[in-house]
């Protein structure tokens, strides 16, 4: 049970005063984030696609983040594996549905006989894992991140740095991660199918929250997300590609942990339990710089995105 004075401070108004942010702009606000309200993801936790090169032979890379535990754990874990197994070199991309999702696999992975074969050591999934029970360990609510429930047993909220939904109360609750866009999730069949981790999407239209709970959440795309969203939509039913022709190849896919420092991609993101955080949320939901006449007074949550800023490269 947190302490009174921890979960004042979850609702706290950010302590500062309006004059001094009424004309700096999110991005403004991030910029000047300090140092340490910044976390460097760790290297196990990207995974590096690197698809076919487009048309005129421009290199295509798209980088994710993996999800924190204890959120889709049992997927992630077969994420790492069919990494380390290079499982998904040579296959491809193979749906891409308009103002919806980017999905890629094994082409043939529905007909026997031709299925590429899993790795060994997949860990077994259930739907059972999509939600979280008890108290997300580091979540920090914000008056004017909105969800519109209207019921207040439902907040949404940050948990170090991912969007979430809660039913509950904050100290006793379940809660899950949620679709924004950008969020990588996991194909599956029907229930109780839940998807080994093999089958991945990513969101490339408006948040589609009704698939929360629905189907794991496994990360955000954090670098190119611009080679998924703008690549022609499938000519088939669910935008999936109708032709091996129309399919958009796979190169190879690899945890950061496993390229060589030159080749491993560096990102931080802001920690969304810091004053640099809310002042960010704030002006997201209270546009104050020149442009805008009215603040809003709300936010959706997909509306406020964590902010990532790329780092150099060691040489």
């Amino acid at each position: 049970m947190k302490s009174l004075l921890a979960c004042a401070a979850l609702f706290a108004v950010p302590a500062y005063a309006a004059e001094e942010t009424r004309s700096l702009s999110p991005a403004e606000i991030v910029a000047a984030a300090p140092q340490e309200a910044w976390s460097e993801i760790a290297a196990d936790d990207l995974l590096v696609m690197t698809l076919a090169p487009d048309r005129n032979g421009t290199p295509r890379r798209v980088v994710i983040q993996l999800i924190a535990e204890p959120y889709s754990e049992a997927w992630t874990a077969n994420i790492r594996t069919l990494a380390k197994a290079h499982w998904w070199d040579g296959l491809a991309i193979v749906r891409a549905q308009d103002n919806y999702v980017v999905q890629w696999g094994d082409p043939d992975g529905e007909e026997a006989g031709k299925a590429r074969p899993l790795p060994q050591g997949l860990r077994t999934t259930s739907e059972s894992q999509y939600t979280v029970s008890g108290d997300a360990p580091g979540w920090t609510r914000f008056k004017d991140v909105t969800w519109p429930r209207g019921d207040v047993s439902h907040y949404v909220s940050f948990d170090r740095g991912w969007p979430i939904e809660g039913a509950g109360t904050p100290d006793s609750a379940s809660h899950w991660p949620v679709h924004c866009y950008g969020s990588v999730g996991v194909g599956r069949n029907l229930s109780p199918d839940a998807g080994t981790g093999a089958e991945l999407y990513a969101v490339i239209g408006h948040a589609p929250r009704q698939l929360d709970r629905n189907i794991a959440v496994v990360g955000r795309v954090v670098e190119g997300i611009e080679h998924l969203s703008v690549l022609p939509r499938g000519t088939g039913p669910l935008g999936f590609y109708a032709t091996p022709g129309e399919r958009t190849g796979i190169v190879s896919i690899r945890l950061a942990s496993d390229l060589s420092e030159a080749e491993r991609p560096r990102f931080e993101y802001l920690i969304s339990d810091t004053p640099a955080f809310a002042r960010y949320v704030d002006a997201r939901a209270n546009r104050r710089d020149e442009f805008f006449i009215a603040p809003a007074g709300g936010v959706d949550v997909c509306n406020a995105p964590v902010p990532v800023r790329k780092l150099p490269t060691h040489p």
